[in-house]
């Protein structure tokens, strides 16, 4: 196991760096690849000297045949691209600050869907809540409280309702009668006949 970890360490050491993949490093085995292909060595001692897997170099052999050593540049990126540009991530940005009162709400606070409202209006991209608050952490945004309570909050009725109301429902209802979980046991209401 703990050989297991080890190796799967030393993996994600080699491909990724800083949190993201290592496209050139990739690209080198791939080209490295294409070096021991030219040489006639089998696809399954290239992917044992690169120590990847056999269907990998398979591809790779296909691409290599079609295209030569060029059809084994990456791509570059991976993943869908980006639905808002940078410039419109930016307009983004100084819409929000203006405020939610800004943009009809009737309150200082923005929620996930009042922004994911705000973004479908401003540049016609719909983003589902869940995207949205990504896409508010990486802008910098974090969530927040609000800092005040509310106005119509009355302290001296919250207090009363925690001395007196609280203990009661704490407790349960006074009439309630104790059963059991076992529908065998006697004092089950389904026992009963």
């Amino acid at each position: 196991m703990v050989f297991l970890v080890l190796v799967l360490v030393v993996w994600l050491a080699g491909t990724v760096s800083g949190g993201r993949r290592d496209f050139e490093g990739m690209e080198r085995r791939r080209k490295r690849a294409a070096r021991l292909f030219e040489r006639g060595v089998p696809q399954a001692e290239v992917a044992r000297q690169l120590d990847v897997s056999r269907q990998s170099v398979s591809r790779w052999h296909a691409d290599w045949q079609a295209g030569g050593t060029t059809a084994l540049k990456g791509a570059g990126r991976a993943g869908r691209l980006a639905r808002l540009s940078a410039a419109e991530v930016r307009r983004l940005d100084r819409v929000l600050r203006q405020g939610p009162r800004a943009h009809g709400y009737g309150t200082d606070v923005w929620t996930l869907a009042r922004v994911a409202a705000v973004i479908a209006a401003d540049t016609g991209v719909a983003y589902h809540r869940g995207h949205v608050w990504k896409l508010l952490r990486r802008m910098g945004w974090s969530r927040q409280r609000p800092a005040r309570r509310a106005v119509e909050r009355d302290d001296g009725a919250v207090a009363a309702w925690v001395a007196e109301a609280w203990p009661r429902l704490k407790r349960g209802p006074a009439n309630a009668e104790r059963g059991s979980s076992f529908k065998t046991s006697r004092g089950s209401p389904c026992s009963r006949r």
